[in-house]
């Protein structure tokens, strides 16, 4: 059910990755919906700059909380301070990813698993400490934003595919964990390609930075979708006009997806950068590769 809004009362709505791409336009709209938004994110410089914006949309309040997701303790001092300060917690936008690029016997086992943490332990630490915050008010929506590639596979991004495949299963288990609270809504959207910087940001092993696939929209319109589900929750929520037909062929086609993927995928979503192997942001943010859009032509 829809968030109850208390006459004159804004919502409060913490947001993680909140310093770059989805995470921080979603912010930005939040504000201009006249919500108090607390921002989550590991570098303080981007989002302090994010929480200008925010700001200046019409947020009624904003809060700036560094924090790493894989951090048990700095989580939970952020949601009990956001709580602490506005009362309550009604959404939970949760958008904080890393990506590496590259074979799986390429990528280094520690690069590999901290993908994979950041979307599967990242999202039961969140979970953890917000869920129950819920549970006391009765109501409150958690919004997790997965990913294409947590339905469809595609080669030099297992550790991507891995995470969101273990991140949607996860996120449909909250979904089934909270069906004994009516108030409670969990909402999973999936972007295909997205204009943000987190490609180039990534891990790579592979020669090239990597870009998003078309069509290509804007953090923008993924946020748009995310907060759509406010006014009428979904369990599942496509943010990519192909997103069904690719996943209908990698079901229903098997062969022929396989087939075609590899070429495609390095094609259409590898950029033609050249790159030492780098590490990217996975391990430690990159503020100066912050912010809403990245350097790519969207919809």
């Amino acid at each position: 059910m829809p968030i109850p809004e208390m006459p004159g009362t804004p919502i409060t709505a913490l947001v993680t990755g909140a310093s770059s791409g989805i995470g921080r336009a979603t912010a930005v709209q939040l504000g201009e919906r006249g919500a108090r938004v607390v921002l989550v994110a590991r570098g303080r410089g981007s989002l302090e700059a994010a929480a200008r914006e925010v700001r200046a949309a019409g947020a009624a309040a904003v809060t700036v909380c560094p924090a790493d997701l894989l951090d048990e303790d700095a989580i939970r001092a952020v949601v009990d301070s956001a709580v602490a300060e506005f009362g309550r917690l009604d959404l939970v936008v949760h958008s904080a990813q890393v990506m590496a690029y590259g074979a799986v016997e390429d990528v280094p086992k520690e690069v590999y698993e901290r993908v994979v943490d950041t979307a599967l332990h990242g999202t039961a630490t969140l979970a953890r400490h917000v869920l129950p915050v819920f549970r006391r008010q009765r109501a409150g929506h958690l919004v997790i934003v997965n990913s294409l590639l947590g339905n469809v596979t595609a080669p030099l991004m297992g550790s991507y595919v891995a995470a969101k495949f273990g991140q949607l299963g996860l996120a449909r288990v909250l979904q089934q964990e909270t069906r004994d609270e009516p108030g409670i809504s969990v909402s999973i959207v999936q972007p295909g390609g997205v204009n943000t910087p987190i490609y180039a940001q990534g891990a790579s092993y592979v020669g090239s930075t990597g870009r998003p696939p078309p069509p290509v929209y804007s953090p923008q319109r993924v946020a748009r979708r995310v907060l759509s589900t406010l006014d009428q929750p979904r369990r599942v929520v496509q943010a990519g006009l192909f997103n069904p037909l690719i996943t209908a062929g990698f079901r229903l086609l098997p062969g022929m997806y396989d087939v075609l993927v590899g070429p495609l995928l390095q094609k259409l979503a590898i950029s033609n950068d050249r790159t030492a192997p780098t590490q990217g942001n996975v391990f430690s943010t990159h503020e100066e590769g912050n912010a809403t859009e990245g350097r790519w032509r969207s919809i």
